[in-house]
């Protein structure tokens, strides 16, 4: 992996951002209807609010929850970013803590992930070219999330370049693996390793099994 420097006597600072969780799905279902009991649900229609990384884990499960274990153990970010940001659909990128309620969490549910739907598109796109403005030398900026479509990858690099990576260890697993394999590294203070978009043709090599992780 790339360690703790991007160039001899360079420091790495290492931002990850987060894929989203289905909006649209039977686990959204339950904190989007209007008699939600869950305890989450309720802060949502309160007023209180919830915050971001809290709903999308709650949609999504494991995969979720290991991404943001992850990266909030992971990240060492450059003092002018936030080391965790979620894309989420209609908003771009979106910090983890950043709270919502049920009206906003309806407006995300309505966005697809979708590269023809502008609504998710064009704040991306902006939010990713917003970020390279704020990078420097030795900076990495992690995508933890599928790099198998262009949903995720091509907005954000037309903003980041060469500056975006993904793990390596994801190729060929699904995402309750990814979500296992992130959280038993978090447990083994263990990163992945990190490579360029574009260097897929790793694709089809074996996956490396979470029991042969030291």
């Amino acid at each position: 992996m790339f360690g703790d420097s991007f160039g001899k006597g360079v420091m790495t600072h290492r931002i990850f951002l987060l894929s989203p969780a289905n909006c649209s799905g039977r686990r959204a279902s339950y904190l989007l209807r209007k008699d939600g009991a869950s305890e989450l649900a309720r802060r949502l229609r309160s007023g209180e609010g919830a915050t971001i990384g809290e709903v999308f884990t709650f949609m999504s499960g494991l995969y979720f929850r290991g991404k943001l274990a992850y990266a909030a153990a992971f990240t060492n970010p450059p003092p002018s970013c936030l080391g965790v940001q979620v894309i989420v659909p209609g908003s771009g990128l979106r910090p983890a803590e950043e709270r919502i309620e049920i009206d906003a969490l309806r407006e995300i549910a309505r966005v697809p992930v979708d590269l023809e739907e502008q609504r998710y598109a064009r704040p991306l796109r902006r939010d990713a070219s917003a970020l390279a403005g704020q990078l420097g030398e030795g900076t990495e900026v992690v995508l933890l999330g599928s790099v198998a479509t262009r949903k995720y990858i091509e907005p954000l690099s037309e903003g980041l370049g060469d500056w975006l990576r993904f793990p390596e260890e994801f190729i060929g697993r699904g995402d309750m693996s990814r979500g296992g394999l992130m959280l038993k590294c978090v447990r083994a203070g263990r990163e992945l390793t990190y490579i360029r978009i574009g260097e897929q043709e790793l694709r089809g090599r074996r996956a490396v099994k979470i029991a042969e992780l030291p």
